[in-house]
């Protein structure tokens, strides 16, 4: 399992390196993120090893679980990936350092309110179901900039840094790239909107994240490339 960690990483990362190269990008300017559901935290310190310097977790447990058993040494940036209900809030707090999901007002103010609280403040995206599949979380397409608004507006313990999305579970490049083509042109409207740097276009996993870098994508979210399928 350690070596083909490590040479997984380097066939992802030539993948990312084509598909920057192609839309005259450079490698460096797209964030890896180990995805690492169901996976044992000895894959996770292997993939750090190899040069990981992001991680992101699903689930709150999972993300405490991980956090609590992480050996002494290096430890990456954590971040909260998956949906998060409010009930879970704090506890996702004390272990990610993002929370890339964030899907609604409510959510909004209470991440706001916590990070307040501890004198923190917290880095997010806004999650934006750019495919419109009823099985997905996330805003509408046209909802995503009155969201950001809002927390600009309501949330002062957050820092938005721009948009996710999860590409269509079915279809072809064609209506991949346009999912993708879509969350790019919300983040760009919304820099001008707004005049933040918005950096993050957080777009692309195992099946999909070479489309997604050539569509402008600056932060992939791969697992299964990395760690292997899912036991």
């Amino acid at each position: 399992m350690v070596t083909s960690i490590r040479e997984n990483l380097e066939l992802v990362r030539e993948e990312i390196r084509q598909a920057a190269a192609r839309s005259g990008r450079r490698e460096e300017d797209i964030l890896l993120v180990a995805v690492t559901k169901t996976r044992p935290v000895e894959d996770v310190v292997e993939a750090v090893r190899c040069g990981v310097t992001s991680v992101g977790e699903n689930r709150v447990q999972e993300l405490l679980e991980k956090r609590a058993l992480w050996p002494d040494g290096d430890e990456p940036e954590w971040r909260l990936i998956g949906h998060l209900q409010r009930n879970k809030a704090r506890k996702a707090l004390s272990a990610a350092s993002a929370v890339d999901s964030v899907d609604s007002p409510e959510l909004a103010a209470v991440l706001s309110r916590i990070a307040s609280e501890e004198g923190r403040t917290l880095r997010v995206l806004i999650e934006v179901n750019t495919s419109g599949e009823a099985s997905k979380h996330g805003v509408a397409p046209e909802e995503a900039e009155n969201l950001l608004h809002g927390i600009l507006e309501n949330c002062p313990a957050l820092r938005p840094e721009g948009f996710m999305t999860i590409g269509p579970l079915a279809g072809g490049e064609k209506e991949v790239r346009k999912a993708f083509a879509l969350l790019r042109t919300i983040c760009e409207t919304a820099r001008d909107n707004t005049g933040l740097a918005l950096p993050g276009l957080s777009m692309g996993m195992s099946g999909d994240f070479g489309w997604a870098v050539q569509e402008g994508s600056t932060m992939v979210r791969i697992g299964s490339s990395i760690f292997g399928a899912r036991r």
